[in-house]
C-alpha cells in the first residue's frame, strides 16, 4: 500500500534533519578551530649527507622521506655539485654547497649556481678559531657581494675548559661568539655540542653552552642553529630515541631556528673516531638509526610552527640539582597554578609566537620517565603533537613524560 505523508509531517521531519546537519556542521567547525596552524617548517640539515657517487634522485628522495630539508656534503668539483643540485631539486631538497672552486674562485662559482633553486647556501668551513675569523669574513663578503639572497654558513666550536678556550684564542666562550659575529657577517649562528656520553651520561657543561649561545644570539639579534648527534663515534654512543629527543627539544625550547644532525651518511673513520650506526651505514644501506631519525623529524614537523619565529621569554630548570649555568624555576607563568616535576628535573620554557604564549616542558632525563603535576586556569590548552588543542582540564593532574620528551601548553591566545 502506498504511504501518504502529510505536508506537515514532511516539513517537521526535514526541519529536524536540517537541525541535526547544522549541529554536526558547527561541531566540526568548532573542532577544526581547535587545531593550531603549524604548517611552517623548520630547516633540518643532514651533515655529511649524500655522497657524490650516490647523488641520485632516489637517494635524495630517501633523505627527504627521513624528514630532512637541506643536504650538506662537500663535493670535489663543480660537476659533482651540479649533478647533486639537479637531483635534489627534483624531490624538493636544497643543498648547502661546498667544493674547492668555492674557495678558489668564489665569485665565479657563486654566479654559476646562484640561480639554481636547490641552492640553500654556501659553506665556508667547520669550527674556526679566532685567528681564522678575518679571512673567513673576507670570503663571506666576497660571496655575499654576488649573492646576498642565499646564506653563507659555518659552524662554531662548543664551549670547553681553559685549554680549549686558549686554543680558540679567547678568555671566555661568550667572547668567541661576539668576536665571530663582528668579523664574519653571517645571517645566523650555528654551533655543535654533543652532550650524551657512554652509559647515558650528560656532559655537565651542555646546558651552560646552550644558555650562553642562545643568550648571545639574542643580544646580537640573530637566529641560531644547533645539532643532535646521529652517529656513534669516539666516546659518543649509538643514539636512542630519548637522546635524540632530549637534544632536539632542548635546542628548540632554547630558541634554535634550525636543527642539524651529525651525520646522515656514516663517514669513514679512523682508530679513534670509528664512526658507526649513522642513519645510512658505510655500505650505503639504512641502519636502525635511519628510522629513529625519520620518526623524530616527523614528530618535530608537526609542532615546528610553535618554535619557528618564536621569542623565548624565559628558560628555567627544575630538579634537586639543576645544570651548571642555568636558573632555577621560582615563579610560575601566569595562569599556571601548580607545576611540580618529580624526578631528575625538567626544562621549563616560556615562548611567544604569533600573539600566543606557550609553555614547553622537557624531561631532562635520558633514562627515567618523569611525573608532572600540573594545574592551570581553565582556559589553558594542551597542544598535542599533531597540533590539536585539548583543554588541560581534560587530563589528570599528574602526567608521565617519557625520557627526553616534551609536553606543550597554550597559555594565551
Amino acid at each position: 500500500m502506498r504511504r501518504i505523508i502529510s505536508k506537515k509531517y514532511f516539513m517537521k521531519h526535514y526541519f529536524v534533519l536540517g537541525m541535526i546537519f547544522l549541529l554536526l556542521l558547527f561541531t566540526r567547525i568548532g573542532q577544526a578551530q581547535e587545531r593550531l596552524d603549524l604548517s611552517a617548517q623548520i630547516p633540518i640539515v643532514a651533515w655529511y649527507g649524500i655522497r657524490a657517487n650516490e647523488a641520485t634522485v632516489e637517494r635524495f628522495k630517501e633523505l627527504k622521506e627521513a624528514g630532512f630539508t637541506i643536504n650538506f656534503s662537500e663535493y670535489s668539483s663543480l660537476e659533482e655539485v651540479e649533478k647533486a643540485l639537479d637531483a635534489a631539486h627534483k624531490v624538493g631538497v636544497q643543498l648547502i654547497i661546498a667544493c674547492p672552486e668555492l674557495r678558489k674562485e668564489p665569485e665565479k662559482t657563486v654566479r654559476k649556481f646562484m640561480e639554481h633553486p636547490a641552492v640553500a647556501g654556501y659553506f665556508l668551513r667547520d669550527e674556526p678559531v679566532v685567528a681564522d675569523f678575518a679571512a673567513l669574513g673576507d670570503w663571506a663578503k666576497r660571496i655575499q657581494a654576488v649573492d646576498n639572497r642565499k646564506f653563507c654558513y659555518l659552524n662554531l666550536f662548543p664551549t670547553g675548559g681553559e685549554e680549549h678556550l686558549r686554543f680558540l684564542g679567547v678568555q671566555n666562550y661568550r667572547d668567541y661568539i661576539t668576536r665571530f659575529n663582528k668579523e664574519v657577517p653571517l645571517p645566523f649562528l650555528s654551533f655543535d655540542h654533543y652532550p650524551v656520553l657512554g652509559d647515558n651520561v650528560l656532559k655537565a657543561e651542555w646546558y651552560e653552552n646552550l644558555e650562553d649561545f642562545s643568550d648571545e644570539a639574542r643580544k646580537i639579534g640573530k637566529d641560531f642553529w644547533a645539532f643532535a648527534l646521529a652517529t656513534k663515534h669516539g666516546p659518543y654512543p649509538v643514539p636512542t630515541r630519548a637522546s635524540l629527543r632530549l637534544q632536539l627539544y632542548s635546542n628548540l625550547v632554547y630558541g634554535a631556528q634550525g636543527l642539524q644532525y651529525f651525520t646522515y651518511w656514516t663517514p669513514a673513520g679512523d682508530s679513534f673516531y670509528d664512526y658507526q650506526h649513522g642513519p645510512i651505514g658505510l655500505d650505503g644501506k639504512r641502519t636502525e638509526v635511519y628510522d629513529l631519525v625519520k620518526d623524530m623529524n616527523a614528530e618535530i614537523r608537526s609542532i615546528a610552527g610553535i618554535f619557528l619565529g618564536a621569542k623565548v621569554l624565559s628558560v628555567r630548570h627544575t630538579g634537586s640539582v639543576i645544570p651548571r649555568g642555568t636558573t632555577r624555576l621560582t615563579t610560575l607563568p601566569e595562569k599556571v597554578k601548580v607545576l611540580d616535576t618529580h624526578g631528575y628535573g625538567a626544562i621549563i620554557s616560556l615562548l611567544e609566537n604569533g600573539g600566543k604564549k606557550y609553555l614547553a616542558i622537557v624531561n631532562r632525563s635520558l633514562m627515567d620517565t618523569m611525573e608532572l603535576t600540573f594545574y592551570a586556569d581553565p582556559s589553558v590548552k594542551r597542544v598535542l603533537k599533531d597540533g590539536s588543542l585539548v583543554s588541560a582540564e581534560s587530563y589528570t593532574a599528574t602526567l608521565l613524560i617519557s625520557p627526553g620528551d616534551i609536553l606543550i601548553y597554550l597559555l594565551e591566545k
